[in-house]
Parts: C-alpha cells; sequence; structure tokens
C-alpha cells in the first residue's frame, strides 16, 4: 500500500519543524527554521492543496468525463479533509514553537516587541523611520460594501483596518505592507544596555496609522493582518498561433497571479464583523477556507531574520576549493587527464562559475551547450553566457520557461539571452526539461558537466548537490546526442555512459535493481543503496519491494516525501531520512553488481513525472576514485545518528558513544582530502 505524496511531503515538513525543536541547533538558526517551515506550509496550500480543489471539482457527469476522472475525483474528495487536518495542526504546533523560540530569544536579551510595549525614544525612533522610509511606500485602498475586493498579491502580507465612528458607524481599508530589500520586514531598534529589540513592520505601521488616516473622523481604529493563497496552478494556451511563446508565456503568468484564492489566513484576534467583510469579499465562506492564525502572518520572512549574535548563529563553514583544480590555472587541462566530482556547498560553485568562463574566452572553444532550470537573480552563469557569444563562440541555451515560481525570470533570461546573439531553445512541447547538462566543444577535445542541481550559485551555498566534470568520449558523445535531441535535429537518440528520462531511465534502473534480484537468487551478495528527494513512483517502489523480499539489501536516504511503506518480510529494506543545515538535494544510487559497483548521479528522482514526463540525465560513474568518494559519501550520511529521522520521524538512536552528525562529517572528509 502506497502513502499519498501529500501526506509524505507533510510528513517531510514536519522533520523540518523538528529542527526549530532542536535546542542543539543555534537558536536564531532554529527561528529560521520556522521560516522555512512556514515558507514550505504556503507552497504545499498554493500548489498541492490547490490541486486537490481543482482536481476534486471534475466530478461524475461533467463533459468529457472520463473513467478515470473517476478515480482522480473519489480520491480527491476522501483526501482533502485529511490534509486540512494536517495542515491545521501543523499550524498550531508552528504557533507553539515559534512561542518558545521566542521565549528562549529573551532568555538571551532579544526582544521582538510590538508598538504597545514601546518606550519613548523607541517611539520616536519608529514615528520617524516610518516617516523617512515607509509612509512613500504605502497605498491604502477604502473598501466599500459594494464594491470587488481590489486584487491583492500573493506572497503579501496585508493590514486589515477598521475605523469606528462615534456613531458606531464602521470604516474599512487595507493596507500592504511594503518589504523589500530596502524595507525589511524585521527593525532594529536603538540598544538599551545589552538588549537587542526588534519590531516587526507591521507594528511600526499600526503605531502610525494615526498619520496615514488623519483625514478621516473616529474614534477608535485598529488593524489586523490577513492574506490569500492564490493556486499556483499555470495554464498556458498553446492553440493561440498568433502570439509568441514570450507572449503566451507572460499572459499565463497574469492569469497564475489572479490565480482564485484557496485559503484566507487571517488573525485570530479579527474582529468578527470585520472577518466576514473581508472573506465576504473574497468569496471565501467554507470554514476550510479560513484560517484563524497569529498577530504575524507570511512568516516565511523568518529565513530573512537579521544575523546579530554570531554566538547564536551556525558555525561558518566557508567552501572549500577541491584539491585538483587549482587557482589561477585551467580547469580543461585538469579535465583533458581525470574526471572531477564537486559536492557543493562542501565545495565552491566557483569552480563551475570558473569552468564557464575559461570556456568563454578560450580561443579553441567552439560552442557552450547548457540546460537552465532555476538561476540565481543577477546570475553569473547568464553573464558568463552571454560573454562567450560576445566573444564569438556559439552558445546553445536551453531554457526550461515552465520551471514553478520561476516562469517570469525565465522569460526574461531568455529574452536577455536572445537579445546578445544567444540561441535559445524553450524545449519539448509538454515535457519539462530538468536535467543539468553542459557540453563544451573545444578543437580537438571537449567537455561534459553533469549535475544534480541546479546552475545557481545562491543555492549552491545551501544545496547539497553533486557535478561532475569529464571529457569521457563516450559521455561526450551521449552529451552530443541528448543536444542534437532537445535541438529537434534528427538523431537515433541512444545513450551508453548517460542515462535519459523519459526514454531510457526508467527501462535502465529497473534492469540493474532485476539484475540485483537475480544475484541475490543466487546466493550472491546484492545491495542497492540510494539517495532521492523523493520516492513515489509506484512502479519503482513495488520493484524495490520485491528486491527486499528476494534478499537484496536496501538502504535509501529520502529527504522529502517517502510512499514506500515497511511490510512482513522486507527486512532487508531500511530508509532514513535527513534534515540538517544543508538542503539534501543530490541524487545517486549504487548497485552493487556483483563486486563491480555501478554508480550513478542523477538529476531525477524516482517519481511518475521525472520518470515519464521530464527530461532528465544521469550518468554511470566509471572513474574508480569518484566512484569510491561517492560510496563514501553514502556510508557516512547512512551513519548519522544526529539528524537522521526513520519513517515516522523518530530520530536514528546512536550505538555507543559515536555520534555522527554527517553534514559536518562530510565537511571535514573533503577538507582532509589529499
Amino acid at each position: 500500500m502506497l502513502n499519498s505524496k501529500e501526506l509524505a511531503w507533510l510528513d517531510f515538513n514536519e522533520r523540518v519543524l523538528q529542527e526549530a525543536q532542536d535546542k542543539s541547533v543555534p537558536l536564531l538558526q532554529r527561528l529560521r527554521f520556522l521560516g522555512i517551515f512556514a515558507n514550505n506550509q504556503d507552497e504545499f496550500i498554493r500548489v498541492h492543496v490547490a490541486n486537490i480543489v481543482r482536481t476534486g471539482k471534475i466530478k461524475p457527469g461533467k463533459k468529457n468525463f472520463v473513467p478515470e476522472d473517476a478515480n482522480v475525483y473519489e480520491s480527491s474528495k476522501h483526501l482533502l479533509p485529511l490534509v486540512n487536518s494536517r495542515v491545521s495542526e501543523a499550524q498550531k504546533k508552528f504557533e507553539q514553537v515559534c512561542e518558545a523560540v521566542l521565549s528562549e530569544m529573551e532568555a538571551n536579551n532579544i526582544h521582538i516587541v510590538n508598538e504597545q510595549q514601546l518606550d519613548e525614544s523607541q517611539t520616536g525612533f519608529c514615528r520617524d523611520y516610518f516617516s523617512s522610509t515607509v509612509a512613500q511606500r504605502l497605498v491604502p485602498l477604502i473598501l466599500k460594501k459594494n464594491t470587488e475586493m481590489p486584487f491583492l498579491k500573493d506572497n503579501s502580507v496585508y493590514l486589515a483596518v477598521q475605523m469606528i465612528t462615534a456613531k458606531g458607524n464602521r470604516r474599512y481599508a487595507i493596507i500592504q505592507i511594503p518589504v523589500n530589500e530596502s524595507c525589511p520586514r524585521f527593525v532594529v531598534l536603538p540598544s538599551v544596555k545589552e538588549k537587542t529589540v526588534i519590531i516587526f513592520l507591521d507594528d511600526i505601521i499600526r503605531l502610525c496609522l494615526d498619520e496615514i488616516f488623519f483625514m478621516f473622523n473616529y474614534v477608535s481604529i485598529s488593524a489586523h493582518t490577513f492574506r490569500a493563497l492564490r493556486d499556483a496552478y499555470f495554464s498556458f494556451d498553446d492553440d493561440d498561433i498568433s502570439k509568441s511563446l514570450i507572449e503566451k508565456m507572460n499572459a499565463g503568468l497574469n492569469r497564475r497571479l489572479h490565480g482564485q484564492p484557496v485559503k484566507l489566513v487571517y488573525d485570530s484576534e479579527m474582529p468578527e464583523d470585520m472577518l466576514e467583510f473581508i472573506s465576504g469579499k473574497f468569496k471565501l465562506k467554507e470554514s476550510r477556507d479560513l484560517s484563524a492564525g497569529g498577530r504575524y502572518h507570511l512568516m516565511s520572512d523568518l529565513m530573512k531574520f537579521p544575523k546579530l549574535r554570531p554566538d547564536l548563529e551556525d558555525i561558518d563553514l566557508p567552501p572549500l576549493h577541491s584539491p585538483d583544480i587549482k587557482p589561477f590555472s585551467s580547469i580543461l587541462k585538469v579535465i583533458d587527464t581525470k574526471d572531477i566530482l564537486l559536492n557543493y556547498p562542501y565545495h565552491t560553485f566557483n569552480h563551475f562559475i570558473d569552468f564557464l568562463k575559461e570556456a568563454a574566452i578560450d580561443p579553441k572553444v567552439d560552442s557552450i551547450y547548457i540546460n537552465l532550470y532555476r538561476l540565481a537573480e543577477n546570475s553569473k552563469v547568464i553573464n558568463t553566457l552571454i560573454n562567450a557569444a560576445k566573444n564569438g563562440k556559439t552558445v546553445v541555451v536551453v531554457i526550461e520557461l515552465f520551471a514553478r515560481f520561476e516562469e517570469e525570470q525565465n522569460t526574461e533570461y531568455s529574452e536577455l539571452l536572445q537579445k546578445e546573439g544567444v540561441r535559445v531553445i524553450h524545449g519539448i512541447r509538454g515535457t519539462k526539461i530538468h536535467c543539468k547538462l553542459v557540453l563544451i566543444k573545444r578543437k580537438n577535445k571537449s567537455y561534459v558537466y553533469v549535475g544534480t542541481g541546479n546552475f545557481n550559485e545562491s543555492t549552491a551555498r545551501i544545496y547539497s548537490d553533486f557535478g561532475l566534470f569529464t571529457s569521457n568520449a563516450q559521455a561526450v558523445a551521449d552529451a552530443e546526442n541528448v543536444f542534437d535531441f532537445l535541438q529537434s535535429i534528427p538523431v537515433r537518440f541512444f545513450t551508453k555512459q548517460l542515462i535519459v528520462s523519459p526514454y531510457y531511465m526508467r527501462q535502465g534502473f529497473e534492469e540493474f535493481i532485476e539484475n540485483e534480484i537475480t544475484n541475490a537468487r543466487n546466493g550472491k551478495k546484492a545491495c542497492i543503496h540510494a539517495k532521492f528527494n523523493n520516492l513515489t513512483d509506484e512502479k519503482m517502489i513495488k520493484l524495490l519491494s520485491k528486491a527486499g523480499r528476494e534478499g537484496v539489501e536496501i538502504r535509501m536516504i529520502v529527504r522529502s516525501a517517502c510512499c514506500m511503506q515497511m511490510h512482513d518480510g522486507e527486512d532487508n529494506i531500511r530508509i532514513i531520512s535527513i534534515v540538517d543545515r544543508f538542503l539534501e538535494h543530490a541524487r545517486m544510487i549504487i548497485f552493487h553488481n556483483g563486486g563491480d559497483e555501478n554508480v550513478f548521479i542523477m538529476s531525477a528522482d524516482f517519481m511518475p513525472r521525472n520518470l515519464n514526463f521530464r527530461i532528465e540525465v544521469g550518468i554511470n560513474v566509471f572513474d574508480e576514485k569518484i566512484k569510491k568518494t561517492l560510496r563514501d559519501i553514502f556510508d557516512i550520511q547512512w551513519k548519522d545518528n544526529v539528524k537522521a529521522r526513520d519513517l515516522e520521524n523518530n530520530y536514528i538512536k546512536a550505538e555507543g558513544d559515536k555520534l555522527c552528525r554527517s553534514q559536518l562529517e562530510l565537511y571535514e572528509y573533503f577538507r582532509n582530502a589529499e
């Protein structure tokens, strides 16, 4: 029996919340884990809950209803109450943990105050700050009974303002809290003795309501936060041949921007009449659509809480340089002689940037091919590719416009690259291109990079990923085939060292698993060790379960959603999850293969979307030293007894006195590498 992937994902976010509760985690980092939890929960509602609601509307009797829709409808009908209940329980637990963390912060002389707790000097500071920084950014909107709610942005917090006259009449207004880099959510007030005092921007605005609404007559004024979570579904009209792809993308982005509200989150202290007025404007009346919360919302902003005290933060782990890559020397010359494995964030992502920079100016490099999915703001990768084009290189960029929540940025980058002479390809209709592949063609030599994570220098500091450089002739030939295919060049699409979905990856991994089953049946040692973000593909789960029953030793590290359940007779299967300061994002799988291990890194998880509907690329690692390194990485993580949990979210207990926090162990492993 399989777990729902939605419920399995909520299990993962519970592990994130455990980090906020873990007193061995530095205090301010615990606060940021609360922000990560809140961000995950918001995205879950916007994507997964919205999808359940949407698919639940496919009711029998509707036009074009097909038998498969009945399963979707029934599944959604039963799943939605369960998911909503879990989300509500998690929110209550979040608020309890948040209160506990804030209490500990006070014990450490860090105080978060509201507008009613300010002394005279702090009040003066806040009013001056409001006047100089905040006031010009506010656009108050007056609400009337007979007018529709003005459009309110997703991922923004609003204050609902109520003004009551001497006669008891009520007037309502809303104000968006204008958070950005120059107007942060958290404002540090002048310190008093050794106290650090922080106030939410929300409360500075509350303090100054009298300055905003001075022109109205009222005897009382109050404000309560609320926000609307909208369906993040991206609809794309591909039928209109009169519009360019970019025009269609922009239209789709506009439709998402105005997506149907899924849930209204509001301050539980909000007066009943105000709540009724606001929810009525959103046309949200059902209790399941309304969620009472605390005084503050969009708590994902806690991820950006100011760094105040080094003693309450994580120990700094500066990215390391690979011993194979020397400063101010050619990376390409090194790859001529050996393959290089990088493991971010332990290794610096600058090595990859330098790889592209060298190719961009090397006179012998003819062309650069790259897949892009998620990128940093002001991306160095984009700048380097533009420089390469200006230097006369042929630069071909396959950019995925439909990367969720990155559509706008990727569309902008696509237009910029084309203006600078880069050939941009928008992929294959109906198939996302999720692989992380680079091909550099140089006279008499070519180079390939295969990664598990995005070409994003910002997330590479906190996401754990692999990247492999090679000049192996077979890998080069395979990469050429992949890029020819992506450019719609007729080619017999077949690869040997690279393993590609949705064409060969599932079949290939099934054959490797079946081989382990055969070895187990013949009395040989058989094992599969794997690391995924998600394990939700039913066919793969059933095959792995079969392998376990046949005697194959299966060890898996699954960070997020895991739909595999243990049954009697499957004692050979063990699964753990690791949640720590770095996001475990790398994918790898090791097949024992009778002692001659087959080791893969790849961009794909064992999920239907990755194996069936996306272009994904993995590579069979041939270099024996790198195979050993990947084996060591897995073994170190498998021994984790500090941050590892089982499928029930119970911490793995240490055997004896030996503690292993794998991320710190891996940092030392790479620091001591020769």
